[in-house]
């Protein structure tokens, strides 16, 4: 027959394991909560920041992809590919792959490079983002630029040139 005091220790012993064990779910739960509230939180102040710049037209697409009008998509691997966005100018500096028509030089790599001072902006919000279309007057041969912007930051910006096929390019926003 074993003794009350050893019935008892293992009673304690039992206890103790099953609370432990409680503990562990317990905390192991609130850590997952805290994870998911900390990543909301985070998405939403990117949201705010993105949604800051771009209704104070003061940010950077970063080009990561091409896609032209014609033939497949190329990843660019060079990591200053970008277009510009500030109140008082747009700035592009993108690779240009597809068919020009007319007076486009053929001695050396043209892209799809200018800088514009005299544009007009329209930013509309969507649903999932924002789409902005920029017309330059003073930009030769560009008619105009489609960025359509997620709330996370990645883009597509859409170039329709007056004497070159359209392109179209993936990326984010820094």
């Amino acid at each position: 027959m074993e003794s009350p005091l050893i019935t008892h220790h293992t009673n304690i012993m039992k206890t103790l394991r099953y609370l432990c064990i409680l503990l562990l779910i317990v905390s192991a739960g609130s850590n997952t909560a805290f994870a998911q509230s900390t990543k909301k939180d985070k998405k939403a102040e990117k949201e705010a920041t993105i949604k800051k710049n771009v209704d104070g037209q003061n940010y950077t697409f970063m080009a990561n992809y091409v896609l032209p009008q014609r033939g497949g998509g190329k990843q660019l691997t060079e990591t200053y590919y970008d277009l510009k966005v500030s109140k008082d100018s747009v700035i592009a500096f993108l690779p240009y792959y597809g068919r020009a028509y007319f007076d486009v030089p053929y001695n050396g790599d043209m892209g799809m490079k200018f800088t514009s001072t005299k544009f007009s902006y329209d930013a509309k919000a969507k649903k999932k983002g924002w789409e902005i279309i920029i017309k330059p007057t003073d930009a030769k041969n560009i008619d105009k630029l489609i960025l359509n912007i997620s709330p996370d930051g990645y883009a597509t910006l859409s170039i329709n040139s007056i004497n070159r096929d359209f392109i179209s390019y993936d990326g984010y926003l820094k």
